[in-house]
């Protein structure tokens, strides 16, 4: 059941090392609530994108929001999307480095390398099949927030410990 006054959970909170379950309900009313909450969560935080296990839920969920905010000032304007058991398809050779930073891991960022292509499948919450190529940061999100449903922080990528910097500001 998904639990009200949800949190953004931090590292060493043990949910954010789990393997994700598939949703198998798409329809339940309690899930369609769960995802506007979600997508709220995401905009308050001024994040690009949110898992569900970041608010200890674990569910294979999560939404990508790019747009620029004082965290990304970059970051492409798109409309925020629920990628439901989303998986990879494929990807290119070629990997790219870039900042990442997490809601979950407060005031550090990293240069992480992601796959600069991927091509990639997910039901929508109306639960219709999507599969599409991303790329540059909307692909760098989604191979960040499907680490999440893996167990996976962005700082477990990190090539070497000079590629982390902390945030004075906390953003």
């Amino acid at each position: 059941m998904i639990k009200p006054n949800l949190k953004i959970a931090q590292v060493g909170n043990p949910i954010l090392r789990q393997q994700a379950q598939c949703v198998t309900d798409i329809t339940d009313d309690k899930l369609q609530e769960f995802i506007d909450t979600l997508l709220t969560i995401a905009m308050d935080a001024k994040g690009v994108g949110i898992a569900a296990p970041q608010v200890s839920q674990s569910y294979r969920l999560f939404m990508v929001c790019s747009h620029p905010n004082p965290r990304y000032p970059d970051a492409p304007l798109m409309e925020p999307t629920v990628m439901i058991n989303p998986r990879l398809v494929s990807h290119s050779k070629e990997m790219v480095k870039g900042w990442e930073g997490c809601l979950s891991v407060p005031r550090i960022r990293g240069l992480v390398p992601r796959y600069q292509t991927i091509t990639v499948e997910y039901l929508d919450r109306y639960g219709q099949l999507h599969q599409q190529e991303l790329t540059d940061f909307i692909g760098r999100i989604f191979q960040h927030e499907l680490d999440h449903l893996n167990g996976i922080l962005f700082i477990d990528r990190i090539d070497n410990q000079g590629d982390l910097i902390y945030e004075k500001t906390g953003q």
